[in-house]
């Protein structure tokens, strides 16, 4: 069940759009999708062509609507507030959090990156936070874009307390070498850190602010091997230790849980003040509240917004890019903006 009402949520439908940047006015496929026409259709030709017609027009600006509109010239904001449980009265936190870029040509092409970068760090948030699936997850691309490349334009953000990442199954999955060893480091990991974003993999880092102590952890990816990967680990599919990455974490100070996939909610303890996952894509095709897309068992449960469960909180982000098809239709593109405070 999703709980978005125990979030205070800013705007409509917890969006805020982002100003249209000058590359989105200008793409070629603008122009042929701002404007429709059909001035004098009824003088022309009858009812029952006229319907034909007219349910063209719809199928054809939905279609539209879906691989050009959404995926491409649409960004929107989207803000949460919350109060976890135990949370320290003196803390006031804001994140800014980027899921499921899946760079490819046409869709997220650097440029494109680089205005979802330049837009996030507009955000002065005290800390902005990587979810990974960061690589195409699907072959309808014109090129597909380097790892150094997408790193390197995701090198550009900027917050006083820092840029962290996970990793999520696509980066894994297109990694022949990792698929075929049974373990990493992947590409899309050395190409982040050496673009100066530390990666989290069943760890946790203690940062503060105004002398207010706060952990960020970072969980391995659930599914990161298939076929070769999962048979040489003896059928696991993870590289996920929560157990492991707890451990790590020492004294009461809160804990804010990044994890690719939202399957690990259900064992997040309460020390945990909130998770966020991405993953879903917000269903990625929305129809009537209805999701198309449940790429793992439990985003089907956990598919996009707030979720508050026994008093533990996720946020599951409907992310950026587009998986197994590009389009993107009721689920716009978004950057997070969270803040938390007591």
């Amino acid at each position: 069940m999703n709980h978005e009402d125990n979030a205070e949520i800013f705007g409509s439908a917890a969006d805020v759009a982002f100003p249209s940047p000058r590359w989105r006015r200008s793409h070629p496929a603008y122009s042929t999708i701002v404007s429709s026409p059909a001035s004098d259709i009824l003088s022309r030709i009858d009812r029952r062509r006229f319907l034909l017609a007219a349910t063209g027009v719809v199928a054809s600006g939905l279609a539209a609507d879906g691989v050009i509109v959404e995926p491409l010239l649409t960004l929107r904001e989207t803000r949460y507030r919350l109060a976890p449980q135990g949370w320290p009265a003196g803390l006031k936190l804001s994140l800014a959090v980027i899921a499921d870029l899946h760079a490819c040509n046409p869709w997220l092409t650097v440029a494109h990156i680089e205005e979802i970068v330049n837009a996030t760090n507009a955000l002065h948030a005290d800390a902005i936070l990587l979810l990974g699936d960061y690589v195409a997850g699907h072959r309808k691309v014109t090129a597909f874009v380097p790892d150094s490349d997408w790193a390197h334009a995701l090198g550009a953000l900027r917050a006083p307390l820092g840029v962290y990442a996970v990793l999520g199954n696509h980066d894994w999955w297109a990694d022949n070498r990792a698929q075929l060893l049974g373990r990493g480091p992947i590409g899309a990991r050395i190409a982040l850190e050496r673009a100066g974003v530390p990666v989290l993999e069943n760890d946790a880092l203690k940062l503060s602010k105004e002398d207010e102590e706060f952990w960020i952890a970072g969980l391995g990816d659930q599914e990161a091997f298939m076929g070769a990967g999962s048979r040489r680990l003896g059928g696991k599919v993870g590289v996920d230790d929560l157990e492991a990455t707890l451990e790590k974490i020492t004294g009461e100070a809160p804990v804010v849980l990044l994890a690719h996939e939202p399957d690990i909610f259900p064992r997040v303890p309460l020390r945990i003040g909130l998770t966020l996952a991405g993953h879903t894509h917000g269903g990625q095709v929305r129809f009537f509240g209805q999701h198309l897309f449940e790429p793992s068992p439990l985003s089907r449960v956990y598919n996009y917004g707030h979720f508050c469960e026994n008093g533990r909180h996720l946020i599951v982000s409907g992310g950026l890019g587009c998986s197994i098809w590009p389009i993107r239709l009721g689920a716009p593109p978004e950057v997070l903006h969270v803040t938390l405070e007591a």
